[in-house]
């Protein structure tokens, strides 16, 4: 007879989940670092699978099968499912959005402000605050050169193949991990660069639509933002 509802009926449920159960064995099947959502922060992890068994008095004694994996945070003991895993950690991603940044500055750059010294200094201004501390001005049009005189990458006209190649590798991964402020914030950096020598170029338009693609930024509110940037705020 099942235990029946009131303060009785639970007391026996209880009596009776102590006599009969399930118990779960988890051995560990590989560890790392990753943010927990619980603590909020990077936290070092396990990763367990899991062997579920028919426990009588406590004591497993019949199968029931696997489950998991799980993903077992070593500060909070908190169990997440193991796609926790695809957010990076805050130092992996503070190095992705740098490196995005710093790609865009130079996509924009080599589509044709490399000439101007207001360009350069928005350039600088925005990779430094990105964290590359000690990032100058002749180090940003050095790398311009450099991609000027690789013609796989840049061709003076449209966004070349190579140079979309690397704006879609660095943007494409930080993306789905950034909200909509935060990847607008990102192109509109590139057409303050841009804007900083005057209105925009047919290249410059051009990257800068590059950069909204690998954003996930649709292509009226790309119109919308570079729009918004040539307004004085």
């Amino acid at each position: 007879m099942l235990p029946g509802r009131g303060p009785n009926g639970r007391a026996a449920a209880a009596r009776l989940s102590r006599l009969l159960g399930t118990r779960t064995t988890w051995t560990p099947a590989g560890d790392g670092e990753f943010f927990c959502p619980g603590c909020g922060g990077d936290r070092n992890y396990q990763r367990l699978t899991g062997q579920r068994r028919f426990a009588l008095l406590g004591v497993p004694v019949l199968p029931r099968g696997e489950t998991g994996p799980v993903v077992e945070c070593a500060a909070c003991r908190h169990h997440f499912g193991t796609d926790v895993l695809d957010h990076p950690t805050t130092t992996r991603f503070s190095v992705m959005l740098r490196d995005a940044v710093h790609t865009v500055a130079l996509a924009v750059l080599a589509a044709g402000g490399a000439g101007s010294r207001a360009s350069l200094e928005t350039a600088v201004a925005a990779v430094r605050a990105a964290g590359f501390d000690d990032c100058t001005e002749e180090q940003l049009a050095a790398l311009v050169e450099a991609l000027e005189a690789d013609t796989g990458r840049f061709t003076g006209g449209p966004c070349a193949a190579g140079l979309a190649i690397e704006l879609h590798e660095a943007l494409d991964p930080l993306a789905p991990h950034l909200a909509a402020p935060g990847r607008e914030s990102i192109l509109l950096q590139g057409a303050r660069i841009a804007l900083a020598d005057g209105p925009y170029t047919p290249a410059e338009r051009d990257t800068l639509a590059t950069v909204g693609a690998a954003l996930t930024i649709c292509s009226d509110d790309v119109s919308r933002l570079l729009a918004a940037a040539r307004t004085p705020s």
